[in-house]
């Protein structure tokens, strides 16, 4: 697996699963817990932590299909406790989706079903896009994941593919 300095970056998205863990009620799980911790500590050493909404998306029509409002209320603190976290999906963002998630499947690597929107190619698109924005290479950049062979798998115009680590592999 990858391992990533959180020295060595300026920016860490996170997928829906982490974004789970790091919304969770405390006290509940031990990886919940130690998640927070990491995030704490990311965000303790002046790195942009960002939410793509597409994982607010996800992990929100979870809790919403599953009636558990005080999670909806954590998800919404989370995203909302550092400004600019929230990071939402644009025109331009969307374009990109599309193209990274047909030249995967041109490769005949898909990383979703067919007809699936595909949250991950969102997610790299958005990495993309924001990377380009800032004028910050996408080497300084990874994506806090429980999938790092699907988002790995994305590579931006200039070559670059994505980094994708577990929360475990990016260390503060």
């Amino acid at each position: 697996m990858p391992e990533f300095a959180v020295a060595n970056l300026v920016a860490v998205f996170m997928d829906t699963n982490v974004l789970g863990m790091l919304t969770q009620k405390p006290g509940v799980r031990a990886d919940s817990d130690a998640c927070q911790a990491w995030g704490a500590a990311v965000n303790a050493q002046g790195v942009y932590v960002f939410v793509p909404e597409v994982a607010d998306y996800e992990l929100r029509r979870e809790f919403l299909l599953t009636g558990n409002a005080d999670a909806v209320t954590r998800l919404d603190a989370y995203t909302q406790r550092e400004p600019n976290r929230y990071l939402p999906i644009t025109t331009s963002a969307m374009r990109e989706a599309a193209r990274l998630r047909a030249d995967l499947r041109k490769r005949g690597i898909p990383t979703a079903a067919k007809e699936a929107l595909d949250g991950d190619a969102l997610i790299a698109a958005q990495v993309f896009r924001w990377c380009e924005r800032e004028q910050i290479p996408a080497s300084f950049i990874a994506v806090a994941t429980t999938n790092v062979s699907d988002l790995s798998r994305f590579t931006g115009k200039s070559g670059v593919a994505l980094q994708a680590a577990t929360w475990q592999n990016i260390v503060p």
